[in-house]
């Protein structure tokens, strides 16, 4: 067994929520998560926290994604750990290599994809480059409000797999 996740089933139920939370901001997902262990493997770690994030109800999506700042912003609208601000600042940091104009276009985007939707813009950022998140920012904005949830549900899946191979790399 990897000794990461044999931390992880180790530590006490407060301690492996908070670690939970680092990569999802569901407090239901955290503790399902907690509940599942011991995981014997990554994989099975991974499967789970997609199990655990398909159960979730809409309202447990939206409080992941209050977990988040808004691309090309630092602060999450929720309280985040040192290591997830960090996290998202690594994730959304081709966003802030952008030119004035394409970081301009981001902020609006946010600002109408928010009035629209009722949540802020939420993609899988890494690896991405800003033009390629301002494209997907236009496109989704058409979206009717159901299909952007799940899109954005689906995004956040993204983002917790992630940080939770990050979390195991700590």
């Amino acid at each position: 067994m990897d000794q990461s996740i044999r931390r992880l089933n180790q530590l006490s139920a407060g301690e492996a929520e908070a670690e939970f939370l680092k990569c999802c901001g569901a407090r239901r997902w955290a503790k399902a998560m907690t509940e599942a262990r011991p995981f014997s493997s990554i994989e099975l770690l991974l499967t789970k926290a997609n199990e655990a994030w398909q159960s979730l109800s809409e309202t447990d999506w939206l409080e992941a994604f209050r977990a988040h700042p808004k691309i090309g912003e630092r602060k999450a609208a929720a309280t985040q750990s040192p290591q997830a601000a960090n996290w998202s600042a690594q994730e959304q940091s081709q966003a802030q290599q952008a030119d004035d104009e394409t970081k301009t276009a981001i902020a609006q985007g946010n600002e109408l994809y928010e009035t629209r939707f009722g949540f802020i813009f939420i993609i899988c950022a890494s690896g991405k480059s800003a033009d390629e998140i301002l494209t997907s920012l236009t496109e989704r904005l058409g979206n009717d409000a159901g299909t952007e949830m799940r899109i954005a549900a689906e995004e956040q899946r993204k983002i917790t797999q992630l940080r939770l191979q990050k979390l195991l790399e700590t």
